[in-house]
């Protein structure tokens, strides 16, 4: 397994929180149906999980997490919304611990950029899918990244966190490898898209703008980069002055490109 780049810190999970099935998983919603089993791989906080529980109800959504620390997020969304139709495991994408054709739909967001081996993680998301079902996932594309006003300290922010996520065994610049990744795993029928984020408003820039401003400074991202000698915290410190400035600036713009992929069992 790779080192989780992020942690849980609550900086984190402020922007774990908001994603939603609409503005995460919006590719895969026309594959979903009542009744359906879905496997959610990587559930973070459960946001995600648990729009996509009420869509596939009476069906069943699992939620798998790697360690029953980061299983206990989910588990309290999903209980503070009320869903019965919601399962929990902790297991490894690499090697998952259920039998073959298990799932109708096996669905991955912001994972594949964070495991060891992203090809053998959707060999077994395959594994467990049903024949005729679907594999899903969805990553961000680091190198993608774009923003205005060009102020240099993103550019240094972006270099630190792809050496940062590459020291930990990620691939940050995952978006454009799922295609590549999915034939790799032994997927003939595979559905390439794109999509993004976009904040440009004052409220969107001031949210995610702060949000980094505090990730850059205490997220696990930051004690790693601290701890292998990556980044100083006066060199933290300067990046997180540049998040606060791009955020004030009634001109600031950035998009985060996602590639999506839907592959058939």
């Amino acid at each position: 397994m790779a080192t989780y780049t992020h942690g849980h810190h609550e900086s984190v999970l402020r922007s774990h929180r908001w994603r939603t099935a609409e503005n995460s998983a919006a590719y895969l919603l026309p594959h979903l149906s009542s009744g359906i089993s879905l496997l959610d791989v990587g559930c973070g906080p459960g946001t995600i999980s648990a729009e996509l529980a009420e869509l596939v109800a009476p069906g069943r959504v699992t939620a798998l997490e790697q360690t029953g620390e980061a299983l206990g997020l989910a588990r309290a969304e999903i209980a503070r919304r009320g869903l019965a139709n919601v399962d929990f495991a902790v297991g490894d994408v690499h090697a998952l611990d259920f039998p073959d054709d298990s799932f109708d739909v096996v669905h991955a967001h912001q994972v594949l950029q964070h495991v060891a081996d992203p090809v053998q993680a959707l060999r077994e998301m395959r594994r467990v899918t049903r024949p005729g079902g679907v594999v899903a996932a969805r990553d961000s594309d680091y190198a993608a990244f774009t923003w205005f006003p060009l102020v240099p300290e993103l550019d240094e922010w972006l270099d630190l966190y792809q050496r940062v996520a590459r020291g930990n065994g990620g691939e940050p610049d995952a978006g454009r490898r799922l295609l590549s990744w999915a034939r790799a795993a032994g997927f003939t029928d595979v559905t390439a898209t794109a999509s993004v984020w976009c904040f440009a408003d004052d409220e969107d820039r001031q949210w995610w703008g702060g949000m980094w401003e505090e990730r850059v400074l205490k997220s696990e991202m930051a004690a790693t980069a601290l701890r292998t000698g990556a980044a100083t915290e006066a060199d933290l410190e300067r990046i997180s002055a540049g998040w606060r400035q791009w955020a004030g600036d009634p001109d600031g713009w950035l998009i985060i490109p996602h590639g999506e992929i839907i592959c058939r069992a």
